[in-house]
């Protein structure tokens, strides 16, 4: 099953599109910082375009018509939702981010706590880029592949090489303007399919008919035990994900910061509703007979978005979703891979093993971890073995588990200590990792919570047991 040439015309221009802005940013670098924090000059609509593109990828696209067309029903909503209320937490810490003044999270770690808290920060959040950045890639190629009709490889390997070409040219000022340009088309494409669903299926009273009433329930599907999860869950990952604070690390002062984050707190309520209509909807569809749900068993759930629109959009409406749609993926996928490369470069490369590195060849090493990141996502998408939301679920908790609380806390407690730290960090992690393989099982509660816990306990108690500051704290 393939789109019309009109269909891979608009997303050929789209690709292009994106490419192009790349190259036209790269003529804005001069230097690594430029490359990293684009110079530390953006306001706060560019940066709440960019943050909103970012978090917003497979997962909260796919991912939410999937689980709305699933067991979450219209409750699906809050998998977005949940990211907004992280983000007006995220506004009151964004200023304090921002003043720290770094590039990097293991940076802030290594000035703050010292050398053994920097690199095993830095390891503990380059080990989740690798998939956060192949769940990106699946999402992409899932796209292009049900729209083409070419193989699920052959269509990785294109959205590999389109993110991968406009995120090494550009840096962190690709990264920002097409992330704006890809929120665009995300927020337009996504609303354009609702009418054209309703209209393919007979309006609202015939498309709504056979959908029970359980899946209109705002709470029921998803439960408050996992909306509840999923807040802390985004809170404490994003406040140390390298590809969110990255933005506020380029923000031009801490006021663009904390009002970027609101903006994106209210877009995000805007537009969770959309991808969890348009499951409910399908849902409906097939109920009545309108799309066949056959193919969508044949292809599997998280094809449902792109079989309806082959199904029922026009051709243009069908390239301009399709273009959202990679947009959505290809906007978080080129952060991570901007993330990976900056954590690499700025606190493994020049911290161990080029210490007098000039700031050209720094830049390249940025480039060349982008290229490898990009290259182990590719191998590991094809390798695709799992569920969208999950995977990201577990990258995430990962990395928040053992930095959130010597992050955060590093910022405001002045006996915050180096030995406080690494505790937090390795027993944090631990407690994620023993709670995801079910080796440890806490109330039946997500493992988010029991390595927060052990974080923090351990955090407090080894700083006031070994008190001993770094002596060259320099922020």
């Amino acid at each position: 099953m393939g789109a019309s040439m009109a269909v891979i015309g608009i997303v050929i221009i789209y690709l292009a599109i994106m490419i192009w802005i790349g190259y036209a940013s790269s003529k804005k670098i001069d230097d690594n910082e430029d490359f990293l924090v684009a110079g530390r000059k953006m306001g706060p609509w560019l940066l709440a375009g960019s943050l909103a593109a970012t978090e917003v990828g497979g997962g909260s696209s796919l991912g939410v018509v999937e689980k709305a067309y699933g067991d979450w029903g219209l409750s699906a909503v809050w998998y977005v939702i949940t990211m907004a209320v992280a983000f007006i937490v995220l506004a009151f810490l964004a200023p304090m981010l921002r003043r720290a003044a770094v590039k990097t999270v293991p940076e802030y770690f290594r000035r703050r706590y010292g050398e053994a808290n920097s690199l095993i920060t830095s390891i503990i959040m380059l080990l989740p880029m690798v998939g956060l950045t192949a769940v990106q890639f699946i999402a992409s190629a899932t796209i292009l592949s049900v729209m083409t009709g070419w193989s699920y490889t052959v269509s990785v390997i294109i959205c590999t090489v389109v993110v991968t070409l406009y995120s090494v040219m550009g840096g962190m000022y690709s990264v920002v303007y097409t992330d704006v340009v890809q929120w665009i088309f995300i927020i337009v494409g996504m609303a354009l399919i609702i009418p054209f669903t309703l209209q393919a299926g007979g309006g609202f009273e015939q498309v709504t008919a056979n959908i029970p009433d359980a899946k209109w329930s705002l709470v029921e599907g998803a439960g408050w035990k996992t909306i509840i999860a999923l807040i802390v869950m985004y809170i404490a990952s994003f406040t140390v994900g390298q590809e969110a604070v990255q933005r506020y690390y380029s923000a031009k002062d801490g006021k663009a910061a904390k009002h970027a984050s609101y903006i994106t707190s209210v877009v995000y309520v805007l537009f969770a509703f959309i991808p969890a209509v348009i499951g409910l909807f399908m849902y409906g569809m097939v109920e009545n007979g309108a799309i066949d749900g056959g193919m969508l068993m044949e292809k599997g759930a998280q094809y449902a978005l792109p079989v309806l629109a082959v199904e029922v959009l026009p051709d243009v409406v069908t390239g301009i979703l399709f273009a959202a749609l990679i947009s959505a993926t290809m906007s978080s996928a080129s952060s991570n891979l901007l993330a990976a490369g900056s954590i690499f470069t700025n606190d493994i490369y020049h911290q161990y093993i080029n210490k007098n590195a000039p700031d050209k060849k720094l830049l390249r090493m940025v480039r060349y971890t982008m290229y490898v990141v990009g290259g182990l996502s590719l191998v590991t998408a094809i390798w695709n073995v799992s569920d969208i939301i999950s995977l990201l679920m577990f990258s995430f908790t990962l990395r928040a588990g053992g930095a959130f609380i010597p992050y955060v806390v590093g910022h405001i407690w002045e006996k915050a200590s180096p030995a406080g730290s690494l505790a937090s960090l390795f027993l944090g992690s631990l407690a994620v990792f023993l709670g995801e393989r079910g080796y440890v099982d806490f109330f039946g509660l997500d493992p988010i919570y029991l390595a927060l816990i052990v974080s923090a306990i351990s955090f407090y108690a080894v700083s006031l047991m070994l008190p001993k500051q770094y002596a060259q704290r320099d922020l």
